[in-house]
């Protein structure tokens, strides 16, 4: 596996550090080296928002990331800010219900989700964090859905449990989508 290095962006609110700490928990839960680092913007709720986690079989030198070899992007400004940054070969994750922009490299894989409306269709807008991370799970394999679905216990508060099986259908729909996408 090496070291893979990972970068969520967003605004503060679309669950950008929670689906990173979800993704730091599994990666530990399968015993590999992890580093999560979290950059807000000066704003609270809405403001911008990313999440760095570097995942390695052997120990992590840095938290910072500066080309990942993926990239998770929830609004327009972070594709354009981040999109340059990633590694050639590298993979875009593109929540296309909130951007209407096209990924311009070439030498990038993408994968195109529409995280917000299949989040709406499961009744729950929240959720389409977790549509990208299933899609990622599909696509990268770094992970299994079985340690990322056992680390909602411990990603999610107590008084939430109750959503882990919501999560867990946004999960497997964005697996899904990541089959026949990119």
């Amino acid at each position: 596996m090496a070291t893979h290095e990972v970068l969520m962006a967003g605004f503060g609110g679309q669950g950008v550090m929670s689906m990173g700490t979800l993704l730091a928990y599994a990666a530990m839960l399968e015993g590999k080296q992890v580093s999560w680092l979290p950059s807000y913007g000066p704003e609270q709720r809405g403001g911008t928002a990313n999440c760095s986690v570097v995942i390695s079989d052997r120990p992590v030198g840095s938290p910072v990331v500066t080309e990942p070899m993926t990239l998770f992007v929830l609004n327009k400004p972070s594709l354009a800010r981040f999109e340059p940054k990633v590694r050639p070969g590298g993979l875009i994750l593109v929540n296309t219900s909130l951007i209407d922009t096209k990924v311009q490299r070439k030498d990038v894989r993408v994968i195109e989700i529409p995280a917000n409306d299949i989040a709406r269709e499961l009744g729950e807008d929240r959720v389409a964090n977790m549509v990208l991370l299933g899609a990622f799970i599909e696509a990268v394999g770094l992970v299994s859905l079985k340690s990322v679905t056992e680390s909602l216990k411990k990603a999610l508060p107590p008084h939430r449990h109750n959503l882990i099986p919501l999560n867990e259908k946004a999960l497997e729909r964005g697996r899904a989508l990541a089959r026949t996408s990119g």
